[in-house]
C-alpha cells in the first residue's frame, strides 16, 4: 500500500477522502496515518492500555476521583487585585494574589511598582516622584517605562498634582454636566431653554 500526494497539491490533500490518492490492489481506498506517515508511530506520544491502567487503579479502589486542580487566576482578576488597597483584599484573594507572585517575579515587580504609586498619589507625596520613576526604569518592565516617560514629557505638572491638594476635578465636573445637558437638548428646544437648564440646573 503507498500514497502519493496529487502533483500541484498540498501534502495534507493525502489526509482527505474527496480526492483520496491512496491505492490497494488496484482500488482507490481512503489513507490512514499509518499509511501516509509511517513516521507519525515513532513521534507519536508512548503509551497504551497499560498506562492508563496505572493511573486509574488508585482511583478506582479509593472510590473517589482524583480532586480538581484549581486554575490560574484570570488576568481581569489579578489586575484588580493589583490595583486595589491591599486591606480592602479578603483573605482569599490575598493568598491567590501572594501565590502568583511568588510564582512571576515580573508580575511580582509590577505589583510593587503599582503599590508604591499609590501611595504617593493618595498621600500627595509628589517628592518621591523621581525615586520612583527610576525604580521603573531600572526594571524589565515596558509597559510601565512607556507610563514612566508620559510622566517625564510633563514633569513638573504631574509633580504638583502629586503634592498640591488642589485639582481641577470640580472644573472638569462642570464640563462633564454641561455636554450630557447639551446632548439632551440637542434638537428639542430652542437656545434659550438650553440656557435656562444650563443656568439652573
Amino acid at each position: 500500500m503507498s500514497c502519493s500526494p496529487r502533483s500541484g497539491t498540498d501534502a495534507r490533500r493525502c489526509w482527505t477522502t474527496t480526492s483520496p490518492t491512496c491505492t490497494s490492489g488496484g482500488t482507490k481506498a481512503a489513507p490512514t496515518s499509518a499509511s501516509c506517515t509511517p513516521s507519525s508511530q515513532s513521534a507519536a506520544t508512548k503509551g497504551g492500555y497499560g498506562t492508563i491502567r496505572d493511573y486509574v487503579l488508585p482511583f478506582r479502589q479509593a472510590g473517589t476521583a482524583p480532586p480538581a486542580v484549581p486554575g490560574p487566576p484570570k488576568a481581569r482578576d489579578l489586575a484588580s487585585w493589583i490595583l486595589k488597597n491591599p486591606d480592602n483584599l479578603n483573605d482569599d484573594e490575598k493568598t491567590k494574589l501572594a501565590q502568583a507572585r511568588a510564582r512571576c517575579p515580573h508580575l511580582d515587580a509590577l505589583a510593587g511598582h503599582v503599590t508604591e504609586f499609590a501611595k504617593i498619589l493618595t498621600g500627595l507625596h509628589g517628592d518621591r516622584l523621581d525615586d520612583w520613576i527610576a525604580a521603573v526604569e531600572a526594571d524589565d518592565e515596558p509597559d510601565l517605562h512607556s507610563f514612566a516617560y508620559g510622566l517625564k514629557r510633563d514633569h513638573d505638572a504631574v509633580v504638583n498634582g502629586l503634592t498640591m491638594p488642589w485639582s481641577s476635578g470640580v472644573v472638569e465636573g462642570n464640563v462633564n454636566r454641561l455636554k450630557m445637558i447639551k446632548r439632551q437638548m440637542y434638537g428639542r428646544a430652542t437656545f434659550g431653554l438650553l440656557r435656562k437648564r444650563v443656568l439652573l440646573c
